[in-house]
């Protein structure tokens, strides 16, 4: 798709020039306008790839043109054009956010390369503010997927702690999500927009983890050949997650201690003091209370860490989520393999639910994908089953309820978990019914019906 180009000048000689540069020389498309109450008309309805915009207009000035841009688009391109030639109408340009400011007679020659720098800078920022939105739209609460009352604390949990700096430590077994959570209460909270960095204390060799958290001077060690910025400079304005903490030497919980108290550090072989500002989140699979008893992690750093506490229950005590999550990646995997398996048999569903899945979510996805991998039919089988779930079959069974699932030894009516769904969409939604239905990826007179069926009351003030 052709890239296009906006000339605003009211010197016709110059418009005719640049348009003929512009369509017939770099073959961008082009719209000409020779004031910019016209373009800036026009803009409300077409965006272009870059803006070539004189200062010395008829009514109001290109910088106004210019500042009125930037109330509400920061990122179009645009190189200001002025036969004045003076510095200070050149700085004016540049703080007042254009890309470039070109004297005129125009340097044609030096012209075309910022052109095509421009245009690729643009190019370049729509996709990371795409890839921006579609990460955040990934890691919104909406995608963590949980029909258990227990999971719904825990998204209560998050929602306090989004739009506040305290440090928040994520405990469970392997598998439950825990950097799951961590990237939803970034990605949802006032640093969305800064870097997102995970350190896996656990993976890294214990002789590389503080090179790899602090960075190192050039010369510090045997192999450090130039400086490198560690973990903490990288995460900058935005969150740190260390996952599996628990893992951390000693030395090293002294200095992640000094981090959180401090806010500075220094590289591994340096003596300057690095400021920082950055968000940490933590997550273990340990209980640290423990280590805390036997020395092997330092107290006063597990209450730093522990401040504000999150537990992600394993999926063995929510067997709700079994049934949902398998839905879920049978969907998802699906998708992925480009298969079109329907569902399970009686048989098959039955082996999930009654499985306690010690490897949790994750060994859950995996399984779910092998499945799909192995079936023949459109119904995944007990065959289709990794040879550990069908030997699950001798153990006790959790018979799952016809008319409802379990919550601990209870069994919660499917009705009672739809009312308490509508009601629970509602509140969050402050009584707007449209953004209810949206969440619950159901009708909107759907919704009106359930609430008639369960007499709910309508509060919404659309």
């Amino acid at each position: 798709m052709s890239k296009v180009i906006f000339i605003c000048d009211d010197e016709r000689a110059i418009s005719k020039l640049l348009k003929y540069w512009v369509k017939d020389k770099w073959d961008y498309e082009t719209e000409v306008f020779d004031s910019g109450e016209d373009l800036l008309k026009r803009l409300e309805n077409k965006k272009p790839d870059l803006l070539l915009l004189d200062i010395m207009l008829p009514g109001i000035s290109g910088l106004d043109v210019l500042k009125k841009i930037r109330e509400t688009d920061q990122q179009l391109p645009v190189i200001m054009l002025s036969a004045q030639g003076d510095v200070e109408t050149a700085v004016d340009s540049l703080r007042f956010g254009a890309f470039d400011y070109f004297p005129k007679p125009i340097d044609v020659q030096r012209l075309e390369p910022t052109v095509k720098n421009a245009i690729k800078n643009y190019e370049l920022t729509k996709e990371l503010e795409n890839l921006k939105e579609t990460v955040q739209k990934e890691y919104s609460f909406d995608n963590i997927i949980s029909a258990d009352k227990r999971m719904q604390e825990v998204f209560k949990l998050v929602s306090k702690v989004l739009d506040n700096d305290i440090t928040v430590l994520i405990h469970g077994e392997s598998g439950t999500g825990k950097e799951l959570i961590a990237r939803a209460i970034h990605y949802n909270g006032k640093r969305k927009d800064k870097p997102f960095i995970v350190v896996n204390c656990a993976s890294i060799p214990r002789e590389l983890l503080e090179s790899e958290l602090f960075g190192h001077e050039k010369g510090s060690f045997t192999g450090a050949h130039q400086r490198k910025l560690g973990k903490f400079e990288l995460a900058n304005e935005g969150t740190i997650f260390l996952d599996e903490v628990g893992e951390l030497e000693m030395l090293l919980q002294a200095k992640l201690l000094r981090v959180i108290q401090e806010r500075e550090f220094e590289r591994v072989g340096g003596t300057e003091l690095i400021k920082t500002n950055v968000r940490i989140l933590s997550a273990t699979n340990r209980d640290l209370r423990d280590a805390v008893q036997e020395k092997h992690f330092r107290e006063d750093l597990y209450y730093r860490l522990n401040s504000f506490p999150i537990f992600i229950p394993p999926l063995r005590s929510r067997r709700g989520d079994i049934l949902v999550l398998t839905e879920y990646f049978l969907k998802k995997c699906n998708e992925k393999l480009a298969r079109d398996i329907k569902g399970f048999t009686k048989a098959a569903i039955k082996n999930i639910y009654d499985y306690d899945w010690p490897g949790n979510i994750r060994e859950m996805e995996n399984t779910i994908e092998r499945c799909i991998i192995v079936a023949e039919k459109e119904l995944i089988d007990v065959e289709d089953l990794p040879p550990h779930i069908k030997q699950n079959e001798d153990k006790k069974s959790h018979a799952i309820p016809e008319g409802g699932l379990f919550e601990g030894n209870t069994i919660i009516p499917f009705e009672k978990l739809k009312e308490d769904a509508i009601r629970h969409a509602l509140e969050v939604t402050d009584g707007n019914i449209v953004e209810a239905a949206k969440k619950l990826k159901l009708g909107r007179a759907t919704i009106y019906r359930l609430m008639e069926k369960y007499r709910i009351e309508n509060r919404s003030n659309e």
